[in-house]
């Protein structure tokens, strides 16, 4: 998106330069000096371009990748999930404390997926009672700085150095464990992540985490036999580690087909650009030259 803002900034530029030039206003000083800055424009857009086609092959190949991994990772959230559908696991109607993970990552350049996560924390905040306390578990550097901006004292734990290597259970449980040894006894929690749907498009998730206390009390808990206490508080803790490594192989993979594409529109974005500049490039210099000729004739018809 940055790439792309700096295509477009480049062609307003242009476009005041097309109508400022023309061949009679165009002396010998001023029209070398633009072709100067239109070469440097053009070497700069056709650097960019370089980098963008090149970042959107690495893309490419590291979204097949994710994309792999996520159907074997499927098998972990289609799990965990089932296990609070059969079950029936609610959460408490009153308004108590509430806790939010958010998974984002370290890398940008890949349209609005932690944009969307951000403002889908907003937007929940902003719905929220002023007596609810609510803490937030963020991974990735992009949208905690977002949300230290306006919610800093609300952040309980943030997760940094996540993105630049696909996510592991180890990741997940790492995140599980800092929900658990907090402390934070939540009444309702919320699991936010972008869930990846095709190359093009992806649809932010919002999906309901439960603790042992939810689950136990929940109404359908008969379904499964001899559950104590302790076999109940280690099924919600595997789940909750569950939920999120599949949360993260879902994101990763959304960031990855969004980061190609947003490089594949920047790429024609520079084409495009380099086509207008090298038009105009060749304009002016002829108008050079023939400003200069000009110039020659008339010196010489005076003699």
């Amino acid at each position: 998106m940055a790439l792309t803002r700096a295509l477009i900034g480049s062609g307003a530029m242009l476009s005041n330069q097309m109508s400022a030039v023309g061949p009679a206003a165009v002396g010998a000083t001023r029209g070398m000096a633009t072709l100067k800055d239109i070469e440097m424009r053009l070497k700069g857009t056709k650097n960019i371009k370089k980098i963008t086609t090149s970042m959107k092959m690495v893309s490419a190949a590291k979204f097949a990748q994710a994309e792999r991994r996520l159907k074997l990772a499927r098998a972990y959230g289609s799990g965990a999930t089932a296990v609070y559908e059969k079950t029936g696991a609610e959460a408490p109607e009153e308004k108590g404390k509430q806790m939010i993970v958010a998974i984002s990552s370290d890398r940008g350049l890949c349209g609005g997926i932690h944009s969307g996560v951000s403002k889908a924390i907003k937007a929940i905040l902003a719905k929220t009672p002023a007596n609810t306390e609510t803490k937030l578990f963020i991974v990735g550097d992009k949208c905690t700085q977002v949300m230290k901006r306006t919610s800093a004292d609300l952040i309980e734990v943030q997760f940094k150095d996540y993105g630049r290597k696909p996510p592991t259970f180890e990741d997940a449980s790492a995140v599980a464990n800092s929900v658990l040894e907090s402390g934070f006894e939540f009444d309702h929690g919320i699991l936010l992540y972008n869930k990846f749907r095709t190359v093009v498009s992806y649809k932010l998730t919002q999906q309901p985490l439960f603790r042992d206390v939810h689950i136990a009390a929940a109404k359908e808990i008969d379904v499964y036999d001899s559950i104590d206490a302790d076999v109940l508080q280690s099924c919600a803790e595997f789940q909750l580690a569950s939920v999120i490594f599949y949360a993260m192989k879902e994101n990763i993979t959304s960031e990855q087909s969004s980061r190609m594409t947003a490089m594949d529109n920047a790429s024609k974005n520079a084409g495009d650009m380099i086509n207008k500049l090298t038009i105009t490039y060749n304009r002016t210099r002829q108008a050079v030259i023939t400003k200069e000729l000009i110039e020659i004739i008339s010196g010489a018809a005076a003699v």
